[in-house]
Parts: structure tokens; C-alpha cells; sequence
């Protein structure tokens, strides 16, 4: 396939690399980051996006997605397939799939689970929204940038998932993270605290496969200075969306709205920008009960 892709930065760059590895023919733009050698340079977003048969997004905001798919709209193949990979509002997907559907173009809102790690390994988990039959036809190319896919249903649903989960995530690694600090306080060793949890009723991906205590269960971010693996500026971004989605669908989520100002501090007023989610640990530890 000739494929165009948008967004080449930390997550967007691998993926159309691997594609490219795979044989297909990858343009690719981004008006800040270095395009991959791997990778045709496009002038453009129009230029790539120009006889592509696909075009990808991996973009930072559902703005962005929604401007960029209005400006190639025009030049795109009738019957051409554009699937946005970026985490966006589920508003924002929807329109752009009624945009999509008057310039008889097909769509498909896809992000993503996995992070850089996955993206360059090829390991990333895909929900989609948009047709089945579409997406039945593009699964080749999901299995090249992911270890699995999932359709979910109408467009938008692939965010509608996204962000349910992420909400999830938010919220296990918070209480993961002040139980932590609470067995610290407690005297509890923190191996014998994952060894009871990551094995009882209390355990979690939080806990058992991305473990916030540094030197405890297997490798994570905690064991590199909390570099990010999923910033605490991702995470911030997922939850305001979920909390956006649910002023819109209009459900009661009192766990996602104290998540979302917990790591908005943390973010905020805690010098947790550009570390780790994981990180809000030792931020909640330094934290004083009121």
C-alpha cells in the first residue's frame, strides 16, 4: 500500500518505520521532528496525504487531528482509508468521521496501548471504531504496528475505549502508589507488600507488570529514575478526556474526576511533568495527611 503518515514523534516515527520495514511504500510528515531515514519525506500534509491509500494520524490533540483532516479532505482518494492513532476527544472523532463520510472516505479512530516501547517493538494493543468491514480489510497493517487489535464498534468507540481504560489505569496506579506509601509508614516491607497483593485480591497491572516501587517486581520505570515510559503528562491529558466524556454522556465517575485533580497537581504544582505516571509515589510519600 502507499501509505501517508502525519505525526512522526516518539509514537508516530516507529510505527510508520515498521511499516516501512514491512515493504509498504510510507510518506510521512511532521513539521517539528525529524522524518526517519526509513521514510520518504513528504513537503506536506496535503503532499502525503496526495493518491496515499491510507492515511495515518498520530497527532497531540483532537484540534489538531480535526484541522489536519479538514486540510487534506480535498486531495484525498474517494475510498481511501484515513485512521486516526492519536488519543483524542470522542467528539472530535465523530466529526471528523462526518467529515470523512461526506468526501466519501472511509474512517477509522484507532489509538493506541503500549507506549514508545510497544510502538518500536511492533507490541501495540489497537482499539478501533469505525466499519467492520474496513477495518477487517486493514488488519494486515494493525498486526504490523501491534501485537493485537480490537474493533469496538461505530467511530469514535476505539476512543470511547481508550479513555474508559485509561481512567482505570489512573486510578489503580493512585491507590497502588498511596499503599505504598501507607505500608511504608507501617513498617511493612515493600516485597512482602507486592508479594501478598501481586497475588491476592488487591493486584492490578499497576501493581503486578508496572510496579511504582523501584526495585520491586518486574522492571519499570521506578527502576530508571522514573523516566517515562507513559508520562504523568499523558496520563493528566487521558483523564481530562474522560472527564470530558462523561460531562457529555452525563455518568457520575467521583473516582476519575479525584483522579484527574490528583495528577493535575502532581503535574501542575509537583514537578511530575515529565516523569513517569508512575512517579506520583514518592510525591504522594512527601504528601502530608490533612
Amino acid at each position: 500500500m502507499k501509505i501517508g503518515f502525519i505525526g512522526l514523534g516518539n509514537m508516530g516515527a516507529p510505527m510508520a518505520k515498521n511499516l516501512a520495514k514491512a515493504g509498504h511504500d510510507v510518506v510521512g510528515f511532521d513539521n517539528i521532528a525529524t522524518i526517519p531515514k526509513e521514510i520518504t519525506p513528504g513537503a506536506s500534509s496535503k503532499s502525503v496525504a496526495n493518491n496515499a491509500d491510507v492515511v495515518i494520524f498520530m497527532l497531540p490533540n483532537g484540534e489538531i487531528s480535526r484541522l489536519v483532516a479538514i486540510d487534506i479532505m480535498s486531495i484525498m482518494k474517494k475510498g481511501s482509508v484515513l485512521i486516526d492513532c492519536s488519543t483524542i476527544d470522542v467528539a472530535s472523532a465523530k466529526k471528523i468521521n462526518e467529515l470523512a463520510n461526506e468526501s466519501s472516505i472511509n474512517f477509522l479512530d484507532a489509538p493506541v496501548s503500549g507506549g514508545v516501547v510497544g510502538a518500536n517493538s511492533g507490541s501495540l494493543t489497537f482499539m478501533v471504531g469505525g466499519k467492520k468491514d474496513i477495518y477487517d480489510r486493514l488488519i494486515p497493517l494493525f498486526d504490523i504496528m501491534g501485537q493485537k487489535s480490537v474493533f469496538c464498534g461505530t467511530a469514535g468507540s476505539g476512543q470511547s475505549a481508550k479513555i474508559c481504560n485509561n481512567m482505570i489505569l489512573g486510578v489503580t496506579m493512585i491507590a497502588t502508589c498511596e499503599a505504598f506509601a501507607l505500608a511504608d509508614n507501617l513498617g511493612l516491607d515493600r516485597q512482602a507488600m507486592y508479594d501478598v497483593v501481586s497475588t491476592s485480591s488487591g493486584s492490578s497491572w499497576s501493581m503486578n507488570t508496572y510496579c511504582p516501587a523501584e526495585g520491586i517486581g518486574p522492571k519499570s520505570p521506578s527502576d530508571n529514575s522514573y523516566l517515562p515510559g507513559f508520562s504523568a503528562d499523558l496520563m493528566l491529558k487521558d483523564l481530562r478526556l474522560s472527564q470530558q466524556a462523561a460531562n457529555e454522556a452525563g455518568t457520575s465517575t467521583p473516582l476519575g474526576e479525584v483522579a484527574t485533580k490528583i495528577y493535575q497537581t502532581f503535574v501542575e504544582n509537583g514537578d511530575g511533568s515529565g516523569l513517569d505516571f508512575s512517579a506520583i509515589l514518592p510525591w504522594i510519600k512527601t504528601s502530608q495527611r490533612s
